[in-house]
């Protein structure tokens, strides 16, 4: 997990010469600083759900999640649409659409899609829903925190100050919290900044990461076991309920537990006591718990790979940390924070054209990624590339990217390349791409809505 500099190791925010009275003032002044951002709006118009009357919806925020269940910001009636049917999700100044694996799908204008740009306006169909969405310019001001860091994680983005304020008050509380967010946005690091600020700060801060766990062994691990409980076991075992008592449990990847353990994690957080494995008795524990994942769990629990009654009980408050991409502004904060941490005075290395170009890199591993290449290129003493090679490795691979990630990445790049080569053959007829590419037409609509293609001429069979 990427991790900022110690406070200790940031640089001095005024002269050498500043009494501590003085930065203490200043600090303040900072603090109370804010920034002011603009809350955007939706406004769906709802033509069809069901029996239930035509009707209209406003939206205020970053994410409208719709489908039946009562959580959703839009609630709809229809049984053709899941729990969890969709999301529009703001990026920037355009607004994703987002099919949430559902069981009927989602079709925007009339092309059934997994992921979408919608344009100035879109006609939504759900289930048997139809969904008239319309972006418009929010006048709704909030007030955000003037500040360039939150503990250890720096950031001066409107996106990372959304997040500051955000944590600000999950901190003073004591509710469990869900983390979600890409692989290498740092969700560890914010789980330890949200434990260093609130009234468990003193108490036992345990770490379990569910997806490198052998699923056999992971119930020993939260809850414990006693001698004889399984092959193996020769000694008692204090899992870590037991461990974290009075403190806080940090569930990595809670995403990859498996569903059968998922009761037994439910009851723990319901009941607040566990059994260790071989032992009836039940024992008391008093733990905060923090999960993160970079699953989409809403997802999970349309394809029942996730208990809906365990994901509100994780997710009394959602948090969503943002990608690099998110927050590329960021990006020269992130490069001086880490030279930082490293103890190395080469942070000329990162020239404004260095930098420039890095803004360009999609950056798949996110912060972690970006800390390596920091890591690199101190070490070498020079500028590399983003996403250099191993010597010996492949044309296009690099092993510092996790294999997911760098896979994923590898077949969004194919599938994009392919199917621009296609519909430029094609003269973007999609009918004659699709026949040109042995593939079916409606597929291909769905990769060209996903990687925001655009064919040059109507579409004519």
């Amino acid at each position: 997990m990427p991790r900022s500099p110690s406070p200790s190791s940031s640089p001095p925010r005024g002269g050498g010469d500043e009494s501590p009275t003085v930065a203490k003032r200043d600090s303040s002044v900072r603090k109370a600083r804010r920034v002011i951002d603009l809350v955007p709006k939706l406004v769906i118009e709802v033509l069809r759900d069901g029996a239930a009357q035509a009707r209209s919806h406003v939206h205020q925020g970053e994410v409208c999640r719709i489908g039946t269940h009562s959580s959703n910001h839009l609630v709809l009636s229809d049984p053709a649409v899941s729990r969890f049917h969709c999301k529009l999700t703001r990026d920037g100044s355009i607004w994703r659409v987002e099919d949430n694996g559902s069981l009927n799908g989602t079709m925007l204008d009339g092309v059934r899609i997994r992921h979408a740009e919608l344009a100035a306006e879109g006609v939504l169909v759900v289930g048997d829903c139809r969904l008239c969405v319309r972006p418009v310019e929010g006048t709704d001001e909030v007030s955000l925190p003037n500040t360039r860091a939150f503990g250890s994680i720096v950031g001066a983005s409107v996106a990372m100050r959304k997040l500051f304020a955000v944590l600000e008050k999950v901190a003073a509380s004591d509710i469990n919290v869900l983390l979600a967010g890409e692989s290498g946005t740092g969700k560890e690091l914010v789980a330890a900044e949200i434990v260093q600020r609130g009234p468990r700060a003193e108490q036992p801060f345990v770490i379990v990461d569910c997806g490198a766990i052998s699923p056999s062994l992971v119930e020993s691990e939260l809850f414990g076991h006693v001698r004889g409980a399984f092959t193996g076991a020769d000694r008692d075992r204090v899992g870590a309920f037991e461990a974290a008592e009075g403190g806080t449990l940090f569930l990595d990847e809670v995403g990859e537990l498996p569903i059968g353990l998922q009761p037994k994690l439910l009851r723990a957080l319901e009941a607040r006591e566990i059994r260790r494995l071989g032992e009836t008795r039940a024992r008391k524990v008093n733990v905060r718990v923090i999960a993160a994942t970079n699953r989409d769990l809403e997802r999970e629990i349309n394809r029942g790979r996730f208990r809906e009654d365990l994901y509100f009980r994780l997710a009394v408050m959602n948090v969503r940390v943002p990608s690099l991409r998110e927050r590329i502004d960021d990006l020269p904060l992130l490069v001086r924070s880490f030279v930082g941490s490293l103890r190395s005075e080469r942070g000329d290395l990162f020239t404004p054209q260095v930098l420039a170009e890095l803004a360009e890199h999609d950056w798949p591993g996110n912060v972690r990624e970006l800390r390596n290449y920091v890591e690199r290129t101190v070490v070498l003493q020079e500028p590399q590339p983003a996403g250099k090679r191993l010597v010996g490795a492949p044309a296009g691979i690099d092993v510092r990217i996790p294999f997911k990630i760098a896979k994923d990445a590898a077949v969004d790049a194919f599938e994009r390349g392919y199917v621009t080569v296609l519909l430029d053959d094609a003269a973007g007829n999609v009918s004659r791409a699709a026949r040109n590419g042995g593939m079916d037409r409606m597929y291909l609509h769905r990769l060209i809505q996903k990687h925001g293609l655009r064919n040059r001429d109507q579409d004519v069979d």
